[in-house]
């Protein structure tokens, strides 16, 4: 083993050691980085990199859309979108069987359109639906296990934080990413309610009596939502905007639509733009760490020596695919799904871009894997947003909630891992 080797093995070891230590990942990331890089080049080199790469991280336009969506999302929260979405769905799903779980898997895709935050979604949709299910007779495990199941869209259906992190690190379109995810965000949404149906359909309360003319006054409620999301993909889709000014311009409707429907105060944009620039921060802090850890692998030919290795263990496109899947589902046991993204996409990428994979595909299918994460034991980060808010819930009710969501999830990776089309039709006919 040659030097460089070694000072990569010894830079996974440390970094690994410091986020068991509880060090946020993109500190970790940015301190292995410069001091991995100096051992290599010298310490002037590496000095020279912490000065240059947060200001360039910074000034990067393509970046400027996160603090936007991270805005939006907050705004939309606050200005209480979330509850009108849920009131919608059981207003037309309620009276099936279990209609509360479903509109609550109903409610968490309409929302997640606007949030791009599986944390966010699974917080808000536990303070709305989960007591009204519990309410209505479902059981702990059910109730719970449908909210953080339904969280997990979030980072999935268009616009995702979590996708423009990737297109970041891949140089990827994020225009097409966000069209790209629109039909496996669908088929998440329907699956998960087949799910409901058949996996807790021993729980499941009947539904309420149908009222067809409470259900159209319903969808008044969700016209700011429908308008914000058809502003957004509609300009990216048709190339009216690139995805930084719709960003911009669903930041700024959203405000406005809060204020002209007096959803939002001074107070309560105050605390909005507050809250948004903590979370933007978070994303930037990962971003810097990223970028100098990236200059790490650079130095140290980490990818292209892990390319190597994997296409010599003459396993196939497919086979080296689904070993790099199954890695990622068992490290989303110990990370988060921002994590696993920062950390791990730059080493594979180029090996998934070897064997000749469309990396548009790829983004949609290592976020999908990315959600097994946000509910699969002992991290779940979704499970355990849940456990803060509702306390009277134990973690064990919960991951047996989720269990049947996770088997739908690979199951559902199977299928469009075999028919990528299903994935790519949209951005194919992007103009």
């Amino acid at each position: 083993m040659t030097l460089g080797d070694w000072t990569a093995l010894l830079g996974f070891g440390a970094l690994f050691s410091l986020i068991a230590l509880r060090v946020p990942i993109g500190i970790a990331m940015g301190l292995v980085g410069i001091f991995g890089f100096a051992a290599v080049r010298g310490i002037n080199p590496a000095l020279n990199l912490l000065t240059t790469s947060p200001v360039r991280v910074m000034a990067d336009f393509n970046l400027s859309l996160v603090p936007f969506f991270i805005l939006m999302g907050v705004l939309a929260t606050n200005s209480g979108m979330s509850k009108e979405m849920f009131r919608a769905g059981n207003a037309w799903l309620g009276s099936f069987r279990g209609g509360l779980a479903l509109s609550t898997i109903a409610a968490c895709s309409g929302f997640s359109a606007i949030c791009g935050s599986s944390v966010a979604t699974a917080a808000t949709m536990s303070k709305v639906a989960l007591p009204e299910m519990k309410r209505a007779g479902y059981s702990d495990a059910t109730a719970s296990g449908v909210v953080a199941a339904g969280g997990t869209l979030g980072i999935l259906i268009p616009p995702s934080v979590v996708l423009v992190v990737y297109a970041y690190i891949t140089e990827t379109d994020v225009g097409q990413l966000f069209i790209a995810g629109i039909i496996p965000g669908i088929l998440a949404t329907l699956m998960y309610m087949a799910t409901v149906r058949i996996a807790h359909r021993k729980g499941l309360p009947p539904g309420a009596r149908f009222d067809l003319r409470e259900a159209f006054v319903s969808l008044k409620g969700i016209w700011a939502i429908s308008l914000l999301f058809i502003t957004i993909i509609g300009t990216i889709y048709f190339g009216v905007a690139t995805p930084t000014e719709a960003a911009a311009i669903g930041a700024l409707l959203t405000l406005i639509i809060g204020v002209v429907r007096g959803r939002l105060n001074w107070e309560r944009i105050v605390a909005s733009l507050v809250e948004a620039l903590r979370t933007s921060v978070a994303v930037y802090t990962i971003l810097i760490g990223a970028v100098l850890f990236g200059y790490f692998l650079a130095i140290t030919q980490s990818p292209q020596k892990l390319t190597a290795f994997l296409i010599d263990l003459g396993y196939g496109p497919y086979g080296t695919l689904a070993l790099i899947l199954i890695f990622f589902v068992i490290a989303g046991c110990i990370l988060d799904s921002m994590a696993m993204i920062i950390l791990l996409v730059p080493i594979v990428f180029p090996v998934m871009m070897q064997l000749g994979f469309d990396p548009v595909w790829f983004g949609i299918i290592i976020v999908m894997t990315a959600e097994l994460g946000l509910i699969t034991p002992p991290v779940g980060i979704n499970v355990f947003v849940i456990n803060s808010i509702a306390r009277d819930i134990k973690l064990t009710s919960i991951f047996r909630g989720v269990f049947p969501f996770i088997i739908t999830d690979i199951i559902r990776l199977v299928l469009l891992v075999a028919f990528p089309a299903i994935i790519l039709f949209l951005p194919m006919t992007m103009k």
